[in-house]
């Protein structure tokens, strides 16, 4: 009887948790579309108190913060926004317009054609959806592979045993592609610099010379920590140390 009732409590707060969320995104797309852009980041923020998070939410913040032309918080968003849906257009574009207010004009290195695809096609869903196509072959292999065995015709047990190679085949790809999406997203540490002008120095400490300045907005690699010192890493292949609070990790 306890369990039940827990349950049923736990049921109705999480309704009246979306439910409130949804009153509180709605609330905020009025203001923004109000010009009340202030107001609705506040309404948006307390959505994200409750520690609830979608790809809408992040780009309407992106938006809104776009719209008080600042930099950092607004490519912030944006970026999350596009971790939780890396091929949606909308959050593609507005990010390129944020980035265009950046003062760092920082050169990509070109990559090896391999490479590029190869990121490309792993980038083309997360390590979950590369997870669950896995299962999903696994199961039209086993499927297939049984037809053939149970199969009396020549023609079916030809077809089943076709189909069940070529689903083996694409799930040893996708499993590949599961493992390189999940190391790739584990050595991924983005961050966004937030400090107006961030001092880059050799080595993790004041007293250190200082290698170059970014600027807020821009995009950086978190490879090491030292106490309160990220190293981080340029699309250029520069790198340097700064205070962990000029940048805000993703």
């Amino acid at each position: 009887m306890k369990r039940f009732v827990f349950i049923l409590t736990f049921i109705i707060t999480t309704c009246s948790v979306v439910a409130q969320n949804n009153a509180l995104f709605e609330k905020g797309n009025a203001l923004y579309n109000q010009g009340k852009y202030t107001e609705a980041i506040d309404a948006y923020m307390t959505i994200l108190d409750t520690k609830n998070h979608s790809a809408e939410l992040y780009f309407n913040l992106g938006n809104a913060y776009y719209k008080l032309n600042k930099v950092a918080p607004s490519i912030y968003y944006f970026e999350k926004a596009l971790q939780l849906a890396p091929n949606d257009a909308d959050i593609k574009n507005n990010l390129a317009f944020a980035k265009n207010m950046t003062i760092d004009a920082i050169e990509t290195i070109p990559e090896a054609a391999i490479s590029k695809f190869t990121k490309s096609i792993t980038n083309y869903m997360t390590f979950d959806g590369w997870a669950k196509t896995t299962v999903i072959l696994v199961f039209c292999f086993v499927v297939l592979f049984l037809i053939y065995y149970f199969a009396y015709t020549t023609i079916r047990k030809r077809l089943a045993f076709i189909g069940s190679m070529a689903s083996l085949f694409l799930l040893v790809i996708a499993l590949t592609l599961a493992f390189h999406k999940f190391n790739s997203d584990k050595n991924d540490k983005p961050a966004i610099v937030f400090a107006q002008e961030s001092k880059v120095k050799a080595e993790p400490n004041l007293r250190s010379e200082e290698s170059f300045k970014l600027h807020e907005g821009t995009k950086v690699q978190i490879i090491d920590t030292v106490k309160t010192w990220k190293k981080i890493k340029l699309d250029d292949g520069k790198s340097g140390w700064v205070s962990q609070e000029d940048i805000k990790e993703l």
